[in-house]
């Protein structure tokens, strides 16, 4: 299987470590994660199946994180839609024109608007563990009571060069967002361990992308996507967007194909999902 990680100019300032895998002939899926997301947290097994499926994978270390460019802690110099045009400038360096897009939580977002401000280089969208950005949908239900604790007890910053205190810190903040049974301590520790090993910054990949100012579209009417085929995938105990957010994403995109991943939370869809999950994208990403 070909892999290759280059390094991606988006200007003077921005670099973007980026990573292909597979045919660069095949279809192209572009994976874009949530926020904190360094590439690695796309599993290296799952992108293999997806490319074993006929699929070139393509995923990359959003702006602070990995080996991307990093700003100060608490200070990050770029919007919501400088994100957007990272994916186009990881579209073109490849020099894919269409890709099948993938994104995940904050990264669903990034999607959506991708698909309404870039539609023709989209060939198909899927949107897992996220909320529409659409404000016209409404009365959409908050986060579990136990998010909610979890988000207010004061928690104290770990000594950011110590690998340890900081690969603790990554696996704790995760726990609470996990479905019951799904929450793989050893697996996510060793994902921790390389994102570490990875990341130029820690700090700042761990604190930006929370206080980025929200930049959304004009108009992010999602009935604008009528024609663009669209996977929702949701996990029924997601505890950040309840199913809920799932089921209106679904409702709003015109004939989109809902998946509902049982006891799945807000994450990556655990192994025991993939058979599921390759199916479904390969199906999906074939249609067209």
């Amino acid at each position: 299987m070909t892999e290759a990680t280059t390094t991606v100019r988006v200007d003077d300032e921005v670099r973007l470590c980026v990573q292909a895998m597979g045919n660069p002939d095949a279809p192209t899926l572009l994976l874009i994660g949530g926020a904190t997301w360094s590439m690695d947290w796309w599993e290296d097994d799952l992108c293999r199946r997806l490319v074993q499926g006929g699929r070139q994978v393509v995923r990359y270390d959003q702006r602070d994180t990995g080996r991307s460019t990093s700003w100060p802690p608490g200070s990050p110099g770029y919007s919501g839609a400088d994100m957007v045009a990272d994916a186009i400038a990881v579209l073109d360096a490849l020099g894919v024109q269409r890709a099948h897009v993938v994104g995940l939580s904050m990264g669903g977002g990034i999607a959506q608007r991708l698909a309404l401000e870039h539609r023709d280089r989209l060939t198909s969208l899927t949107l897992i563990s996220t909320s529409p950005i659409d404000p016209s949908i409404e009365g959409l239900p908050g986060m579990s009571p136990e998010l909610q604790a979890t988000f207010a007890a004061e928690h104290s910053e770990p000594d950011w060069a110590d690998r340890d205190a900081v690969v603790d810190t990554i696996v704790e903040a995760e726990r609470p967002y996990a479905g019951p049974d799904s929450f793989d301590e050893a697996r996510l520790r060793a994902t921790a361990r390389r994102v570490f090993d990875r990341t130029d910054d820690m700090a700042a990949s761990l604190t930006n992308h929370s206080v980025l100012d929200d930049d959304g579209p004009a108009d992010a009417g999602l009935s604008r996507l009528d024609g663009l085929p669209t996977l929702v995938l949701h996990g029924t105990a997601d505890p950040l967007f309840p199913l809920a957010h799932g089921r209106a994403l679904a409702n709003a995109i015109p004939d989109a194909r809902l998946i509902e991943l049982d006891g799945v939370g807000h994450q990556l869809p655990p192994p025991r999902t993939w058979d599921l999950l390759v199916d479904a994208l390969i199906e999906h990403t074939g249609r067209v």
